[in-house]
């Protein structure tokens, strides 16, 4: 097969979530084990760290993958899903995976792939092992796809495990109450493997702390190891002073990635670093600073409050939850601006009234669907809208609805779009 015949097989013969939803999804890690057992368990042959959560692990392990790389160590990343390009889910330091070895690992396992039916994300998790393995990364940033414990990333054996943060979301797999979800995400809690809270929450505080115990799991809660003082925010940084309870001091730390939710990931970083230098990873202030500069320079990422131009003011970010959402709001009410014009699309097995009575109601809609299977139909969501007193008109396509709303804006507006990853995917 060709490059783009891979991928056509890849995303049109497998199961694949985002294009499907929850019957893509596998009850048992057996698919991902016999794939890695069939490669020589290329899962074994590197060093990683493990990262769950709700929200904010994509932003976390791509802040963690910029200082390993400062640090000078050969770093792999493997996050999901991507946006433009189906390579941005495995790097090494930085740059993607070649063309060439994913239309080569697809014909290679074609036999294996035909013999076992894995999803779409099991192959997809195989071949980045398979790619860290033979790459010979120092160490492997691994994103969870989906909850953690039956989640196909969770075959690994981390130097660390870390969990941002717990919010309802993908109730309809995961549990509907925050401890439901929380036992999920503590499936990635390892025997004697060092285990590191990003957000202490009163309903989801014991089930980590069970689920360490154990497991002889040393636990650390974030805030425990540090905490933030002296916010300030502009329009290329996120700045704050970072006092660590060892005494160490981090004034006037400076990060990229600026949205507001952001200072709890770099809480959640931080503490992450605070661990691996206590079992022995050599990691300096000077690299953690220097990464937390340049995380999208390094790294690549994007969605997560970003400036796509000025005049007007054009944002956008992937948050798509009620938690996500209330945080993008937050970013929006601090960012100036006269009139707000707001891009939205939705999945369709996501909390859309709890995210349509967030939003507000002196914004200008511009109402679409994303081009999967999992959309929620557009027409759907504007009658849904108009019972929160939305007003806005629907689009047949997001590019449609994304060119309006630039039109339609004055130079002092802000052009804001999101609602779902799809969405922002599309427009970049």
């Amino acid at each position: 097969m060709t490059y783009a015949q891979t991928l056509d097989f890849l995303y049109s013969k497998l199961p694949m979530f985002t294009r499907v939803g929850a019957v893509a999804i596998k009850k048992d890690l057996h698919n991902t084990l016999a794939m890695c057992k069939a490669l020589g368990n290329p899962q074994n042959k590197f060093k990683s760290i493990h990262i769950a959560g709700t929200n904010g692990k994509g932003s976390t392990s791509h802040m963690l993958a910029a200082i390993f790389q400062k640090a000078g160590y050969k770093t792999g990343l493997y996050t999901s899903p991507h946006l433009k390009d189906f390579r941005e889910r495995i790097r090494v330091n930085g740059k993607m995976v070649s063309k060439a070895f994913v239309k080569d690992f697809v014909n290679e396992q074609k036999k294996l792939i035909q013999e076992i039916e894995p999803s779409f994300f099991e192959v997809t998790v195989a071949m980045a092992f398979d790619y860290f393995a033979k790459q010979k990364v120092d160490v492997a940033i691994i994103e969870v796809g989906l909850g953690g414990r039956l989640d196909s990333t969770n075959i690994i054996m981390p130097e660390l495990s870390v969990i941002t943060n717990i919010s309802l979301d993908h109730t309809n797999i995961l549990g509907n109450t925050l401890p439901e979800i929380a036992f999920e995400k503590a499936g990635i809690i390892k025997p004697n493997i060092p285990v590191i809270i990003g957000e202490r929450h009163l309903e989801t505080e014991a089930v980590f702390i069970t689920k360490a115990t154990a497991q002889n799991a040393n636990i650390s809660f974030a805030e425990d190891v540090v905490d933030i003082t002296n916010i300030k925010k502009n329009a290329n940084y996120l700045s704050a002073n970072f006092n660590f309870k060892n005494g160490e001091q981090l004034e006037n730390l400076k990060s990229d990635l600026t949205g507001s939710y952001q200072t709890k990931n770099l809480l959640t970083v931080l503490a992450s670093v605070d661990q691996l230098n206590k079992i022995g990873v050599n990691i300096s202030l000077d690299a953690v600073k220097d990464a937390l500069r340049n995380v999208k320079k390094i790294t690549g990422l994007q969605g997560r409050w970003q400036t796509l131009s000025k005049n007007p003011l054009v944002i956008c970010d992937t948050g798509h939850n009620k938690a996500g959402i209330t945080e993008v709001l937050q970013n929006i009410n601090q960012t100036p601006h006269q009139n707000l014009h707001f891009v939205i699309g939705m999945v369709n097995d996501k909390d859309i009234s709890g995210v349509l009575a967030l939003l507000p109601k002196n914004a200008t809609y511009y109402f679409c669907q994303p081009n999967l299977e999992r959309a929620l139909n557009v027409q759907q969501l504007y009658n849904q809208a108009k019972n929160y007193q939305l007003v806005g008109k629907t689009y047949l396509s997001v590019k449609e609805a994304f060119v309006t709303a630039k039109a339609n804006a004055k130079p002092n507006d802000l052009v804001f779009v999101g609602g779902s990853t799809f969405v922002v995917a599309e427009v970049l």
